[in-house]
């Protein structure tokens, strides 16, 4: 298998890299080391045609200064922080108030805004990317010198995988996932509202008028979050539930998980025949329905617009360090951090 660098553009007089890994099927993921970004993910349909699934920009200009996260990874912290701020052994941290006087996805320049070092990995039968990024003590806020490593590899089988691993100098939070934004219509030919979307998950986590969670973890019976037999996204688009109605019309909520590593989200296109299953170590899934998606800036050719994609963002639960029955973000002093995601493309 075979990894493909060249130069994707300049940014404040530094290279920016564009790697495509590619296997034997024809299956391709091109990433670059702006942010961890994903920009185009290449996949056969049922007729054995391949297009790309995910949103993405030309221009690195765009993903600096119109990109809604797509296709990065974010952290130190995914998700938002109530009020931008946090208390860790009895001391008080503010951060970055970038989101309605909230924290969202790491501040103003999180891990999604700087430039990673890279190596590359080829094998028989795999190819990966191995980022790297040092967030130094009090960058965004944060405590502690934390030494961060993501690395993307694809297989022969269509499978791609991503294995975050981060380790901090003092205790710190760490609650990270990449963001990108799933059409499996194909070089973006239609909306997802008739994607069907199936969870191994009993229960939402309620959010409020800010999007925050409100500590309640509500059963999907009988609601439009129930997507445990498979769901079109439109139902929850056009629905009236109150909390599909302060998302915007749709989703943009933390789904918790039944099960980790057993099929537990899948993806479906009916038209196109794509399917794409995703499993992980994480408790959650943030599943967003792009409800916001706007703007005058084309998306390889597309005019923004809601429903345009759907983000599957594995994770912690947002708000963690407000809740206290919530499972923790803290990441002790000297403490590995390890969470993989793997990704596996098909038809159906």
């Amino acid at each position: 298998m075979k990894v493909t660098k060249k130069l994707f553009s300049h940014l404040e007089n530094a290279p920016v890299h564009a790697f495509t890994l590619a296997n034997k099927q024809g299956t391709e993921v091109t990433c670059i080391d702006y942010g961890c970004i994903i920009t185009k993910i290449m996949t056969p349909d049922k007729e054995g045609n391949y297009e790309n699934i995910v949103l993405g920009y030309d221009q690195i200009e765009d993903y600096v200064d119109h990109s809604p996260y797509f296709g990065c990874v974010v952290g130190r912290v995914a998700g938002r922080i109530g009020g931008a701020e946090f208390e860790l052994n009895g001391k008080t941290y503010p951060v970055a108030k970038n989101e309605n006087g909230n924290h969202l996805h790491g501040g103003i320049k999180g891990f999604d805004k700087v430039i990673w070092d890279t190596s590359i990995n080829e094998t028989e039968d795999e190819a990966s990317v191995e980022f790297t990024y040092m967030s130094p003590d009090g960058e965004e806020g944060y405590p502690g010198n934390l030494t961060m490593k993501v690395t993307y590899t694809l297989t022969n089988d269509n499978e791609f995988t991503i294995h975050y691993e981060g380790k901090s100098d003092e205790t710190t939070l760490l609650n990270v996932t990449n963001h990108s934004y799933f059409n499996l219509s194909g070089d973006i030919k239609r909306d997802v509202l008739d994607h069907a979307l199936t969870l191994k998950s009993d229960k939402f986590l309620e959010l409020n008028d800010e999007l925050l969670p409100t500590g309640e973890l509500i059963n999907v019976e009988g609601t439009t979050f129930d997507f445990r037999e498979g769901r079109k996204i439109r139902t929850g688009a056009e629905s009236n539930d109150p909390q599909n109605q302060l998302a915007g019309g749709g989703y943009d909520h933390p789904f918790v998980l039944n099960a980790n590593h057993n099929q537990e989200i899948v993806l479906e296109d009916q038209e196109s025949g794509r399917k794409m299953t995703i499993e992980t170590d994480e408790v959650a899934v943030v599943v967003y329905t792009s409800n916001q998606l706007s703007g005058d800036v084309e998306i390889y050719g597309a005019k923004p617009r809601p429903h345009l994609a759907v983000c599957l963002e594995t994770q912690g639960f947002p708000d963690a360090l407000n809740h206290a029955d919530f499972p923790s973000w803290v990441l002790e002093k000297d403490e590995a951090f390890s969470s993989v995601t793997k990704y596996r493309f098909g038809v159906i």
